[in-house]
């Protein structure tokens, strides 16, 4: 695995070094993250493109853009992480509002399952505000198993919440989602909407209550002060739901995930040392799983925007946290952004949609286990191979009475096998061959004669029929059939 990280300066038009083509190549992915308005003020997203026609490359606005141990605005972080033994797949779908976000996350799920053999982890890089970020998870997870790590976000813009983007190859869109799906064994993966009502009162109301002189800058003084879900009091899984908008005629209040009815929720307030001490934690987290490999470790971290509204001017400190935790015998690429919505395991298992968090998903390649493509993908069928043509039928042994010559001697006349020896004991054979074709079956029938102990090599003509790709691995049942009133002889089977 190699890996390269740049950064594109918006305001000077100019990368402090740029990309190479080099590591170009169908097992490498570029991320980018950067300003709201990189697509508008330069072409840096089509450069990449050009530069890397091969590789996948995708990114999403972000509300800081984190490169390194700094944090940005206006600018594209870039990193380039060339994979040696690990297989990627790009799928995407697009989403006009909230209520398609489940079938957004299940169409992106079953294509990356299909895609290939040995799906390791899923990153997910999302349209920021017409999408209900949990059902989009859901989706995602009615798909592919628990051992399969599924992170990623939800694109921002600063505090403005006003237009996302994310970009597949060289542009720029509104309204996507995209998911990239890493295969192969050698892959290994650490990873640390409306409410209405609040005990029986308006939602909003309560909120701005206990908010009181910061209610007049909702919905963004909203972002210091999240919501704490549990589905009970005995409940040990807290997530944390941020606000994005509210309304004021139905006193309302739409968060970046779903407040259950009948959860208990809290109402929360940002802690400084608290949020530093929970990055590196996110770290240590991702740690404590399969122990990283190799030279180089790619490490994607995706943090809340409440949480940089919180620390302000001490945002780096968080970014400085996580990277001081990461093993020091490697060399480390941290990239990421400030988002709307973090994707992470809880724990452990399924994903989950939380927010005011920081995750961290790390990417390393063990080279000493096999490659991708000598594991996922299926070895082809073993070809069979047939006569290219029906061989000559065979002489056989009569088996009517023989005919005397005049010294008298027996002179055995040879003669064909014909149906009228089917009077006699038989054992009738069929053969069914697997062509290279792997789905028609070619079968050919021989005929032993018990009495004579003789075969009649003679092969019937080949028949054939199709067999339905679904019923590939179940063998045939043959088919007795039954006797006519003028049969003679033994049933034959027949597919």
């Amino acid at each position: 695995m190699q890996v390269s990280s740049h950064r594109f300066d918006v305001a000077r038009q100019s990368w402090d070094a740029a990309p190479q083509a080099t590591l170009d190549s169908a097992r490498t992915l570029i991320l980018a993250f950067g300003a709201p308005t990189v697509p508008r003020r330069s072409a840096a997203l089509r450069e990449l493109a050009r530069t890397f026609p091969k590789s996948i490359v995708v990114g999403c606005s972000s509300a800081g853009e984190i490169h390194g141990t700094t944090v940005s605005d206006e600018s594209l972080s870039v990193t380039v992480a060339r994979f040696a033994k690990s297989d990627l797949t790009l799928a995407s779908v697009a989403v006009s509002e909230a209520k398609e976000s489940f079938a957004a996350g299940e169409t992106l799920g079953k294509k990356l399952v299909a895609a290939r053999n040995g799906l390791r982890a899923i990153l997910v890089l999302s349209e920021g505000l017409h999408v209900n970020g949990s059902e989009l998870v859901r989706g995602l997870n009615s798909c592919v198993g628990t051992d399969v790590v599924v992170t990623g976000g939800l694109a921002g813009d600063g505090t403005a919440f006003g237009k996302t983007w994310v970009s597949i190859g060289g542009e720029a869109k509104e309204k996507i989602v995209v998911a990239i799906g890493f295969y192969g064994p050698a892959l290994v993966v650490g990873h640390g909407n409306v409410l209405f009502e609040l005990d029986g009162k308006p939602a909003l109301a309560l909120y701005k209550e206990y908010l009181g002189a910061r209610a007049k800058d909702l919905p963004s003084s909203g972002l210091l002060f999240p919501l704490a879900m549990r589905s009970s009091a005995q409940d040990t899984k807290v997530l944390v739901r941020t606000l994005l908008a509210v309304d004021e005629a139905k006193q309302s209040m739409t968060f970046a995930g779903d407040v259950s009815p009948g959860s208990l929720v809290q109402l929360m307030r940002a802690d400084f040392p608290r949020l530093v001490a929970g990055a590196s934690s996110a770290a240590d987290m991702a740690l404590g799983g399969p122990a990283p490999a190799g030279n180089d470790l790619l490490a994607v971290a995706i943090s809340c925007v409440g949480r940089r509204l919180v620390l302000g001017d001490r945002t780096e400190e968080e970014v400085e946290a996580v990277h001081d935790a990461l093993p020091k015998g490697m060399k480390k690429h941290l990239t990421g952004f400030y988002s709307y919505g973090e994707i992470s395991p809880f724990a452990q298992g399924h994903a989950d949609l939380h927010n005011q968090t920081m995750t961290l998903t790390l990417f390393s390649e063990n080279e000493a286990l096999p490659d991708a493509a000598q594991t996922t993908r299926p070895a082809p069928p073993k070809p069979v191979a047939l006569p290219s043509a029906r061989p000559a039928p065979p002489i056989v042994k009569p088996l009517v009475p023989a005919a005397r010559s005049s010294a008298g001697a027996v002179a055995e006349e040879p003669r064909r096998a014909s149906a009228e020896h089917l009077n006699r004991e038989t054992l009738p054979v069929t053969l069914v061959e697997d062509p290279e074709d792997a789905f028609r079956l070619a079968v050919r029938s021989y005929r032993y004669d018990v009495a004579s102990s003789t075969w009649d090599l003679r092969s019937s003509p080949p028949s054939t029929r199709r067999v339905p790709s679904c019923s590939r691995s179940a063998a045939p049942t043959p088919q007795r059939r039954r006797p006519s009133a003028n049969s003679r002889g033994p049933t034959r089977n027949r597919l």
